[in-house]
């Protein structure tokens, strides 16, 4: 019987009979490449099986754009190892994959082996699996990350901050270290990479590609199946294959990654990628692995292609940073999915879901993830997330739209990054202070303001920046976080000390006028 939307697929597969197979694997959406799995999976050939739930896509209105990646990568993954001699099984469910799983299980007598997902919600799903058949159900480590998640976990304390895991992760993998030393004498190249793009800087575009008829059938069947979700398919063009993700990992290295580091916090009106990679689409399903990633670049370096601030600000993102955060996820889950440090309640406001606000760099930022699921991490932390933490939003609000608007967002990323990072909500555990900022960083950083119906230079008033009188209202009314931290106390001394009693009473007025107008909407 034909299975909607999986004609393209089925023409190259015919559906195996599990009962004739010994061992048998299956295989997660975000688990698309053997390299990472054991070896045994490679010689031994077992039934390799996948599984399209429905119900896990209803779960969150996940944008468009990203349903057709995660399942054309899974497709096209699933006919490459095809290719390479496997047997598949390609089973979809209209409940979630376990209800999928189960139905296989009764048919097969075999032992079925899994790899520990990177998100709770499927890992709690699996285990159940696992308690029910015992001994037929077998779980492998996962093995998509450098660090050992349970080597590190009870480190995460207040206090533990990425710079200390980054370091020893530059000893454990010997990336960029002379002996017991750091390339270059400094572990840190930040200083150097704050730069604002220059006027008439080039930027090299990234490749897009276009959708084959098995993309192009998943396409029509999420709208379909998902028509409430957020965003559009139009316009889909990511890599879904290894091949076009390894295309695009040196067009990075060649093209783009000499500038990366001077250029990673920049802001630029009509480019939301400047010199970044976009390559965390590809790392957080597997198309690409991070060691192979971080060789790419250091070899680069060491070719003399590319300078030591880029390439040291490059790794410090892939074996710093994303660690760090999926070891704070394994620390933190399930109970920091409520934190919500200061106590806001506000849903989120409505420009998240239209993109329609006077602000041109809330335009700027929400536009491409609109469109495509995506902007850079300067964008997302000191735009978006900032006007959040400076709107009273609710944190948990804007980690769950994070999670369904990216194409690289799963809970194990984005949750650390929002409610960690971006909006202190766990009040200090990740991050050292609050990470918000007035109309001045925002400025300094990009060309957004020139082009704005709002005045960056004034402070208060209809037609001053939002950003400027928001800062200081928020300053003022979480002084005892900033009085806590030591980072940034000094902000609240300035605010009691430097502004007069009009200039208070101006930031507070302005903030609330603001704030009552803002349109709201709860989640999608």
């Amino acid at each position: 019987m034909p299975r909607p939307y999986l004609k393209q697929i089925d023409k190259h597969l015919t559906k195996p009979d599990v009962r004739s197979y010994e061992k048998g694997v299956f295989i997660l959406h975000d688990q698309l490449n053997l390299d990472a799995w054991p070896e045994w999976v490679k010689e031994d050939k077992p039934l390799l099986i996948f599984l399209e739930s429905r119900g896990k896509g209803i779960e969150l209105p996940h944008h468009k754009i990203k349903a057709t990646y995660i399942l054309s990568s899974m497709r096209h993954f699933a006919l490459e190892c095809k290719d390479k001699g496997f047997d598949i099984l390609y089973h979809s469910t209209n409940g979630h994959f376990d209800d999928g799983l189960r139905e296989i299980i009764n048919d097969y007598d075999g032992t079925l082996y899994y790899m520990t997902p990177s998100e709770w919600d499927s890992r709690v799903r699996l285990s159940s699996i696992k308690n029910e058949y015992q001994d037929r159900i077998t779980e492998i480590p996962n093995g998509f990350f450098l660090a050992d998640a349970i080597q590190w976990k009870e480190k995460i304390t207040p206090g533990y901050r990425m710079e200390y895991f980054y370091r020893e992760m530059r000893r454990q993998t010997g990336y960029l270290m002379k002996g017991d030393n750091p390339e270059g004498g400094e572990w840190n190249y930040d200083e150097q990479n704050r730069e604002s793009l220059p006027p008439g800087k080039a930027v090299p575009a990234i490749s897009t590609f276009e959708p084959d008829p098995i993309t192009e059938e998943i396409m029509e069947m999420v709208e379909v199946y998902f028509p409430d979700s957020f965003g559009s398919t139009d316009g889909f063009a990511y890599a879904v294959t290894r091949n076009q993700a390894l295309e695009l990992l040196e067009q990075f290295i060649h093209e783009r990654l000499h500038d990366f580091g001077p250029y990673e916090d920049a802001l630029k009106t009509g480019n939301y990628t400047l010199f970044h990679s976009q390559l965390s689409i590809y790392l957080n399903n597997g198309l690409l692995l991070p060691a192979e990633v971080c060789d790419r670049a250091i070899s680069a370096y060491e070719a003399g292609k590319a300078r030591l601030n880029s390439v040291e600000g490059f790794i410090r993102q892939i074996i710093g940073w994303r660690e760090y955060i999926r070891i704070y996820y394994e620390a933190m889950m399930p109970a920091v999915r409520e934190a919500n440090h200061f106590g806001f309640k506000k849903k989120l406001p409505e420009m998240f879901w239209t993109g329609k606000t006077g602000m041109k760099c809330m335009e700027e930022c929400l536009r491409p993830v609109i469109q495509e699921g995506y902007s850079h991490h300067i964008q997302r932390l000191m735009v978006l997330s900032n006007f959040s933490n400076l709107t009273e939003t609710d944190p948990r609000e804007l980690n769950r739209w994070f999670w369904f608007s990216y194409a690289d967002a799963y809970e194990w990323v984005v949750l650390p990054n929002v409610l960690g990072m971006s909006t202190f909500a766990d009040g200090g555990v990740l991050a050292s202070k609050p990470y918000v900022s007035s109309g001045n960083y925002i400025n300094k950083m990009g060309d957004y303001c020139k082009h704005c119906t709002y005045s960056v230079s004034k402070k208060n008033g209809s037609n001053a920046c939002p950003f400027n009188y928001l800062y200081w209202n928020f300053i003022d009314k979480q002084r005892e976080t900033f009085n806590e931290s030591g980072r940034v106390n000094f902000m609240v001394n300035m605010f009691d000390k430097k502004k007069s009693d009009d200039e208070k009473q101006a930031i507070r007025e302005s903030s609330e006028e603001f704030l009552s107008k803002l349109e709201r909407m709860g989640g999608n």
